[in-house]
């Protein structure tokens, strides 16, 4: 998840809609990229890497259709992701909240192939005025209580990393103070949430008043809003675009980490100059290192939901089976880098 989404916990199905004027490069480019050259399946059970040892701790490839352009209700995005070799699935809190004659159903099609929840959206939008953070908390309680009838654990949102009219100090107390009160109705529900800083630079320069963009920003804002239950959304392109580290994240303990997403950027652009909504599939140019991340993801035994997120308008634009094969096959290369995973 990034910046700037619209919130989307409410929604039955999801579809992305493409982004930004530029394309990275051509279909052809693209598919060769991404691995494959036909559209016939895939033939693995699972995106995981292998693993060599007997460690059961590896991180769960989970489908979030959104982010690849890809559309279905929450049952189709169930037997996609189990089609594909997904070990998670996003759940979809307002489709959840309408469906609980089927809680048993969900249940049982989880259980029967190994899948467990990745994060939901936040459908609170605590960026603008009071009004509106207060019409969002109204519909709150409804959604986290479908996720927690559900089984789903995990909420996830972004940060701005810029103000048009806040100073970073004002800013940071009203980001607490309303991350706080969000938090603290989730905890009732058993549910965690996820903060992503977002490290793009053009967007830190975008408003007047520069913002959390950094690991540890996100960590001293956590530490704020003290109620146990928040913790990181680690994106490979933020960590990249905010210089931090391998060691930042060996810093962390597993359970401080909600999701992971995975993404790539464009090639032959200045690290600075890359636009947010303008990625690749995950390892697709390496032009972003992953292989550290992915290390020190491992060393920290984190297992949660790893995500694809490449925001890319030529794989918006195929065909929802096209575009599965190839985000399938781009995260099981890219989580083979990680070896111990």
């Amino acid at each position: 998840m990034s910046f700037p989404h619209g919130t989307d916990a409410g929604l039955d199905s999801v579809k992305a809609t493409p982004l930004g004027d530029r394309f990275a490069w051509n279909r052809r480019a693209f598919l060769h990229a991404a691995g494959w050259a036909s559209l016939g399946g895939l033939g693995v059970s699972s995106l995981s890497a292998q693993q060599t040892g007997p460690s059961a701790r590896r991180p769960r490839p989970c489908l979030t259709p959104g982010s690849i352009g890809v559309e279905g209700k929450q049952m189709e995005v169930m037997e996609m992701a189990v089609r594909h070799g997904f070990e998670a699935v996003e759940p979809f809190p307002g489709f959840l909240a309408g469906k609980k004659s089927d809680l048993g159903e969900v249940r049982q099609v989880m259980k029967r192939h190994g899948l467990t929840w990745g994060a939901s959206g936040l459908s609170v939008d605590f960026r603008k005025d009071d009004n509106v953070f207060r019409q969002g908390m109204k519909g709150l309680p409804r959604l986290a209580q479908a996720l927690q009838e559900f089984e789903a654990t995990r909420v996830g949102t972004w940060i701005s990393p810029s103000h048009a009219t806040l100073p970073y100090l004002q800013n940071f107390k009203l980001h607490a103070t309303r991350l706080r009160e969000i938090a603290s109705l989730l905890k009732d529900h058993g549910l965690r949430l996820g903060l992503e800083y977002v490290g793009t630079h053009t967007l830190l320069v975008r408003q007047r008043y520069p913002f959390v963009h950094t690991l540890a920003e996100t960590q001293d804002l956590i530490g704020e809003i003290g109620t146990g239950n928040v913790g990181v959304v680690l994106d490979t392109w933020h960590w990249w675009q905010a210089e931090d580290t391998p060691a930042d994240i060996e810093s962390l303990k597993a359970e401080d980490i909600v999701s992971v997403d995975l993404n790539d950027a464009p090639a032959g652009i200045e690290k600075r100059s890359q636009l947010d909504h303008q990625r690749e599939l995950p390892g697709a140019t390496g032009v972003i290192d992953v292989a550290p991340f992915l290390r020190a993801l491992a060393k920290i035994g984190y297992d949660g939901p790893v995500r694809p997120e490449p925001f890319n308008k030529v794989l918006n634009a195929l065909p929802n089976e096209s575009a599965l094969e190839a985000t399938a096959r781009a995260m099981k290369k890219t989580l083979a880098l990680a070896g111990s995973f």
